[in-house]
């Protein structure tokens, strides 16, 4: 008997032996939150995608974003922190197809894999997450992105071997960046850090947020630099148009989300920074057979976090199996605002809600029991088979 993985590669070398664009009922781009939800959801409720449909993931794991500063910090193993995908998708029929999605074309609902692969879907969901803003480079520092996660982790993986002392520099003013710099500081002690803001610190949060994350940089000896926008990297220095901002021995890319080039290129109806833009039932404003969610989709009140994503997965759930049977459609309301727990390195975390905030080992455990809970929830193996 076969196994998935070879029933999917044995799927894939016919498709791309074939002249037209292999077709699905329902192909998933990506495995963030909202899809990952959706997935266990069906699962739950014994309801069994059609045949053919696919999934499409760079990688053959999903990556949980909220354990990666944790991971980085020492506290959490690589197994701890990824999700394997091929039980999910063997128990729902699923195909699992690693690539990288290049291309759409949104009115023949066409994607282009890396691998040179076409698809074609029924109904095409996107979960495929953002990219750091980008940083014109001539390739004299190495820069190193924060996604994917897998190429970030093997970077930090050669750094822990190697402890020599090197000098780092993270770009970025939001939680990703503060909570990879403090990691980053417990795992590699010997390395001096500094952290280059484009702006203020963790803008949209509380003035009483921003004054204990400056604190906790500064009790680790991570340099905060406010107001310092990076424009480029060249001659193995920073710089800020014409300004040389210092030299580092590699630099980290943590900035605020971007549109992957694909999303400007569709055909979708995109905001004015490329997100896909969606109607409450996570639907393409211009083509409603094509469902985002999570940080590619652009919709008012919903912000680009975990936190919004999670929410958006029973929706999208509901809502592909509706449109799949010819069912009404639910909508999505964002909450008005949301908890977020930042990981501080040490075990503990900071919270903030509004204009409230706090610190400490409490709220570690708390971010810990969270994030241990969402992942033990979506593992096959905490579960009796249906």
């Amino acid at each position: 008997m076969h196994t998935p993985c070879r029933r999917a590669c044995d799927w894939l070398v016919w498709a791309m032996h074939n002249s037209t664009a292999a077709s699905a009922p329902l192909i998933l781009v990506g495995a963030g939150h909202a899809h990952l939800l959706a997935l266990r959801q069906w699962l739950d409720q014994g309801y069994t995608p059609p045949p053919g449909s696919i999934l499409v993931n760079p990688d053959p794991a999903a990556w949980y974003s909220g354990m990666l500063p944790g991971l980085i910090a020492g506290r959490y193993h690589l197994d701890d922190c990824a999700l394997p995908l091929d039980p999910l998708c063997t128990r729902l029929g699923l195909r699992l197809l690693q690539g990288q999605m290049t291309a759409f074309n949104a009115d023949q609902k066409t994607l282009q894999l890396d691998s040179g692969l076409d698809l074609r879907g029924d109904i095409v969901s996107f979960n495929a997450g953002s990219q750091p803003a980008p940083i014109p480079t001539d390739d004299s520092l190495p820069l190193i992105p924060v996604k994917p996660f897998p190429a970030f982790i093997e970077q930090w993986q050669h750094w822990r071997s190697d402890t020599a002392a090197r000098h780092i520099s993270v770009i970025g003013g939001g939680a990703a960046a503060f909570e990879i710099a403090l990691a980053l500081a417990a795992s590699l002690p010997e390395s001096r850090l500094q952290l280059l803001c484009a702006g203020t610190l963790l803008p949209g949060h509380s003035p009483m947020v921003v004054k204990r994350a400056r604190q906790w940089l500064q009790n680790q000896h991570i340099r905060l630099h406010e107001h310092c926008r990076v424009t480029r990297l060249q001659d193995g220095q920073l710089w800020h148009d014409d300004q040389c901002l210092g030299s580092a021995d590699a630099t980290i890319l943590a900035t605020g989300a971007s549109a992957h080039p694909w999303q400007g290129k569709s055909g979708l109806s995109t905001d004015e920074r490329g997100f896909i833009r969606i109607d409450p039932q996570l639907r393409s404003l211009s083509h409603p057979d094509v469902f985002a969610s999570g940080d590619c989709a652009s919709l008012p009140g919903s912000q680009k976090s975990g936190v919004y994503a999670v929410r958006q997965g029973p929706i999208l759930a509901h809502n592909l199996k509706a449109l799949l049977q010819g069912e009404p459609l639910h909508g999505y309301q964002p909450q008005p605002q949301a908890l977020a727990l930042l990981a501080t390195g040490d075990g503990g975390a900071l919270l903030s809600y509004g204009q409230w905030g706090a610190g400490g080992k409490v709220f570690g455990f708390w971010k810990d029991h969270l994030d241990q809970g969402f992942m033990q929830r979506q593992r096959l193996c905490n579960r009796n088979k249906t």
